[in-house]
């Protein structure tokens, strides 16, 4: 049984009619009123407003049908599936967004019901974009469904490292923190995902001073090159590629998984070249100083020995090894202290009785001098070659895309000629910042300078060796070794 209740107007308690019989538009409240529905109650008849109601207690993963005046969170992480519309009305509107951001992996199908159409044709729409979100109403039969709202932004929070310190550039989805001095890398906010919290690193040592001259003096070795990418993240590959494991199911090496926390960062200097020359001596060349990061230290390079030292010494150790000279002594020692993998190479060793051996380089051992120059001159030996990288930013010796770090320092050459008819050729400091060795001729009434080069600064090269030709009249032979070049640290991790 039910009741009907008939009254011609319906007033407040000011007077005011509420609904009004004998007109053509019925008012409900009045200006500055509320007009509130019950608990549980709904209403119907009164249009929308271009918003739909949002599902958060039904999550969508798999095929479904949406309805009108709904918008649904699409879960495609564990495939791809279809939103079928419904039938379109004039008015009717329907939103979805990704979920989980997976849209680019696994599509969202949105099939139109029937013959109707998606923006003028009848056909499925895929979307296929990361972060995807997108309003459709229905408008007529002519365009069918049409897309009044398509967002891409996805504001989200934070879910990568948030960090500080050093020269900050990007490569990608990667940030890269340079630090050519001393410094602190600050980690604001770690990942989400602890695998993200694993940084790529390349740390150098500052390379090893060159020998002075009179003879000539062995390059100086290049600084340690400790190194590690994430093989999913940053492969390595081409010359010079570092020894870091690639090739391998995982990246050899320390592994550093950093922490809110601030870690402390150590540049080293270059050692200094061999300073000076008089006939039977030569002041010594110094060792290149550590670079740290975490717990990982480059060693510095091994300096060269002087041209002039009158016993058998061999070759400075450390990172890469520094060369010895005039066969007084064997090879420069790399990689010391031993770490895995190799932080560097040995010095050449012996060749020629006058001219200076290369120093170690990151991926390569120096030179031999060459006793079979062209007389009379002895050529030293070149520089080893140091290791090339790419998504480290731009610092580095760069060739053809690829930025080398610690090359050797080329050997100082000997050459006994007293005129420029025959200058020889300078040995060349490996690829990696290696300074060359010197050599020029004497001659005549001019200065007779034979200084090794240094090694290029935040590279870890080591300096070359200082060369040697005859004093003419009183000219002073100035055959001073190259200093050399200071050492780097660069942390990279992904950051969106």
């Amino acid at each position: 049984m039910t009741s009907t209740i008939k009254v011609n107007n319906i007033q407040n308690q000011c007077g005011q009619n509420i609904i009004n019989e004998n007109s053509n538009t019925i008012t409900l409240g009045a200006s500055g009123d509320t007009i509130a529905l019950a608990s549980g109650a709904s209403q119907t008849g009164f249009g929308r407003t271009g918003t739909v109601d949002w599902q958060t207690g039904s999550i969508k993963t798999a095929t479904f049908t949406a309805a009108n005046g709904e918008g649904y969170f699409a879960n495609t992480s564990g495939g791809a599936f279809t939103m079928n519309l419904p039938a379109g009305v004039a008015g009717a509107i329907v939103s979805v967004v990704d979920y989980t951001n997976t849209f680019q992996t696994n599509n969202l199908t949105i099939a139109p019901n029937g013959s109707q159409k998606i923006g003028g044709g009848a056909a499925d729409a895929i979307l296929s974009t990361e972060g995807q979100s997108v309003t459709l109403v229905y408008v007529d039969d002519t365009e069918g469904w049409k897309n009044v709202q398509d967002s891409t932004s996805n504001v989200r929070g934070k879910p990568f490292i948030v960090a500080t310190g050093g020269t900050i550039t990007e490569d990608g989805n990667f940030k890269v923190h340079t630090f050519t001095g001393p410094g602190t890398f600050t980690v604001c906010k770690v990942a989400c995902a602890a695998s993200d919290n694993i940084v790529d690193y390349l740390v150098a040592g500052g390379g090893g001073g060159g020998g002075s001259g009179c003879g000539a003096g062995g390059g100086g070795g290049a600084g340690g090159f400790r190194f590690f990418a994430n093989t999913t993240n940053n492969p390595q590959s081409g010359p010079g590629a570092p020894r870091n494991g690639y090739g391998s199911p995982s990246p050899s090496g320390t592994q550093i998984t950093v922490t809110a926390t601030g870690f402390p960062i150590t540049v080293g200097a270059g050692g200094s070249g061999g300073d000076g020359c008089s006939p039977g001596t030569g002041s010594a060349a110094t060792v290149g100083a550590v670079s740290t990061f975490s717990t990982v230290t480059s060693a510095g390079g091994g300096n060269g020995i002087p041209g002039s030292f009158p016993s058998p010494q061999n070759g400075g150790s450390g990172g890469s090894g520094g060369g010895a000279t005039r066969d007084r002594g064997s090879a420069g020692s790399g990689n010391t202290p031993p770490v895995t993998p190799s932080q560097g190479s040995n010095s050449g060793n012996g060749g020629s009785p006058l001219a200076g051996n290369g120093g170690g380089g990151a991926m390569a051992v120096g030179d031999d001098s060459n006793p079979n120059s062209p007389a009379p001159v002895t050529n030293g030996g070149s520089g080893g070659a140091g290791a090339g990288v790419t998504g480290f930013g731009t610092s580095g010796q760069v060739c053809s895309g690829v930025y080398y770090f610690s090359g050797g320092g080329g050997g100082g050459s000997f050459n006994n000629a007293t005129c420029t008819s025959n200058p020889g050729n300078n040995a060349r400091g490996g690829i990696g910042g290696g300074g060359p060795g010197s050599v020029s001729p004497a001659h005549p009434g001019s200065p007779n300078k034979q200084v090794g080069i240094a090694g290029t600064p935040n590279t870890g090269g080591g300096g070359g060796g200082g060369g040697e030709a005859p004093v003419v009249g009183t000219t002073p032979n100035d055959a001073n070794g190259g200093n050399g070049g200071s050492g780097i640290v660069i942390i990279r991790y992904k950051f969106q």
